[in-house]
C-alpha cells in the first residue's frame, strides 16, 4: 500500500506521512510508519507545529528550559519563542528560555553534560518529543530529567498513543485514531509476526531503515 498524508486540524503545513506495513521500533511493532522528518527540519512547518503545541496547553506553567528529544530542536526553538511572546500575558512573557538536548551513553542511558546541568537542576522543564507511541521514550526522558533535578511543567508531542505518563498529561497534535487502522504491539505479541509477515523496516529517531 502506498504512503499517504494526514493533515492536522491546526494548519495544512502540519502533515503526517504514513506508510502502512510492518515496522519495528525500539520498544514495539507498529503497522504504520509515521514520517515526521519535514516537520522537524522545515522552518515553516516547525513554527506551525510549535504554535499548535502551544494551543494544546490548557494552563501555562512557568518554563525555564525546553528539552528536545528525537531531533525536535527546531520545534523547541520556536516553542520558546511562542511561550515568551509578551502578548500572551503568561508567566513566560519576555522570558529567556533554554533549549537543550540530552546525550546518550554507550548503555543507551540519557545524560546531560556538566555545562548544561544548571539549565535542568531545579528548573521547570517542557519536554518535547516527536512520537510517544507507547510512552517508553517519555518514561526514559522523565527518569533522566528527574535524576538531574528538573521539574516537569509540560510534555508536548507531535504524535502520542497515550494521554498521560506517571501522572503527567501529554499534549499532542496527532493521536492513533487519526490514522486509519493504526496499531502498536508488544514485540512478543505482534500478530503480524505470528502471520509470518516480514518486517519492512526499523524505525529510529533518525528515520526508517528498510530491511
Amino acid at each position: 500500500m502506498q504512503s499517504y498524508s494526514v493533515v492536522s486540524k491546526y494548519n495544512n503545513l502540519i502533515q503526517l506521512e504514513v506508510t502502512p506495513g510492518h515496522f519495528a521500533t525500539s520498544s514495539s511493532h507498529v503497522n504504520n510508519y509515521i514520517d515526521l522528518t519535514s516537520m522537524k527540519s522545515s522552518i515553516k512547518k516547525a513554527r506551525a507545529v510549535a504554535q499548535a503545541m502551544v494551543s494544546e496547553i490548557e494552563t501555562f506553567k512557568e518554563v525555564d528550559t525546553i528539552i528536545c528529544m528525537d531531533g525536535t530542536n527546531v520545534i523547541g526553538a520556536f516553542l520558546a519563542r511562542e511561550l515568551a511572546k509578551p502578548e500572551r500575558f503568561s508567566v513566560n512573557s519576555n522570558k529567556d528560555i533554554n533549549v537543550i538536548t540530552p546525550s546518550q551513553n554507550s548503555n543507551g542511558q540519557l545524560t546531560f553534560r556538566d555545562n548544561v546541568i544548571p539549565t535542568v537542576r531545579g528548573k521547570n522543564v517542557l519536554l518535547v518529543l516527536s512520537t510517544a507511541s507507547t510512552g517508553h521514550t517519555v518514561e526514559k526522558s522523565l527518569e533522566c530529567i528527574e535524576y538531574y533535578g528538573g521539574k516537569i511543567a509540560h510534555i508536548s508531542a507531535l504524535f502520542s498513543g497515550v494521554d498521560t505518563i506517571a501522572g503527567h498529561k501529554i499534549n499532542y497534535i496527532f493521536k492513533p485514531s487519526d490514522i486509519e487502522g493504526y496499531a502498536s504491539y508488544e514485540p512478543g505479541d505482534c500478530p503480524l509476526c505470528k502471520q509470518n509477515k516480514k518486517i519492512d523496516g526499523i524505525v529510529s529517531v533518525h528515520g526508517l531503515t528498510h530491511v
